[in-house]
């Protein structure tokens, strides 16, 4: 590791949703330090060419490394789909996105190789998740589907009842009778909408969140490289800097990370 074991790890999304990340790593690594960077101020990156989005997570990056940080997580499904190979030649510390981990973890689960995958339409429409299934396993049939009111819907709380019922059920009929016994929940937002989504789909369809399956492989490198924060270290600091004014970023913040959001410091990324 370019950094001590005592570093932070660093983390960015476009905005919330790269907490769900945050939260599994906290959970599965509760001895480290974190810098989380949410980049509001030109939140969504969806709906931006492949360019700007590996231009945005460059300057991120950047950012996040002036922290000291000893590892990159792009806890971001677009950026993750598009950027990975220009973060990976740029920085000094490694860079684990969130797409391979969760294709990984689906295809462990799968028994049939029937997999599903949801995800923003920048997500579907670059077909990263599928790319990763199928060049592991060719055999692997992968059905992808946006759902793109997901998003609000976890960010406004509304996770649970007849609203978000009504919408997973117009989105995960196909994969209800398609064969998949595998759901991709290819979006940070979407572990929000875990249990909606299971009761729509049953409990014969497995869901792999890529927020827990990213923890684990973030688990697996520190371990692997000597990283791993001490135990002995003390209580870890977790930081959080927006693009933009932070109090909507704490308010929906928390909900995402499970816990209380105390600060967050706007900082200027602009090029």
């Amino acid at each position: 590791m370019r950094q001590g074991s005592h570093s932070p790890i660093g983390v960015f999304d476009s905005g919330v949703g790269g907490l769900t990340v945050l939260k599994a790593l906290m959970s599965r690594l509760p001895h480290e330090s974190t810098v989380y960077l949410g980049d509001t101020a030109r939140v969504p990156y969806g709906t931006k060419s492949g360019e700007v989005v590996t231009r945005y997570s460059l300057k991120n990056a950047e950012f996040l490394l002036e922290r000291g940080i000893k590892l990159l997580v792009v806890a971001c499904n677009t950026a993750s789909a598009v950027a990975l190979p220009a973060l990976e030649a740029a920085l000094p510390v490694p860079v684990v996105g969130v797409i391979l981990p969760g294709a990984r973890a689906a295809l462990a689960r799968t028994q049939g190789g029937g997999v599903g995958i949801i995800g923003t339409p920048g997500t579907i429409r670059s077909g990263a998740y599928q790319r990763a299934l199928e060049s592991a396993d060719p055999r692997v049939r992968a059905k992808a589907r946006a759902c793109p009111l997901f998003v609000p819907l976890a960010e406004e709380g509304w996770t649970t009842g007849d609203v978000p019922l009504l919408v997973a059920r117009d989105y995960l009929a196909e994969f209800t009778r398609d064969g998949v016994d595998t759901l991709v929940l290819g979006c940070t937002h979407y572990p929000l909408l875990k249990g909606v989504i299971a009761e729509v789909v049953g409990p014969q369809v497995a869901l792999v969140d890529s927020a827990e399956a990213t923890a684990d492989a973030v688990a697996a490198l520190l371990s692997e490289r000597g990283g791993l924060a001490p135990a002995s270290r003390g209580t870890p600091e977790h930081a959080y800097y927006v693009t933009d004014v932070p109090e909507r970023f704490m308010e929906v913040g928390a909900r995402f990370l499970g816990r209380p959001i105390t600060a967050a410091e706007q900082v200027d990324l602009s090029f």
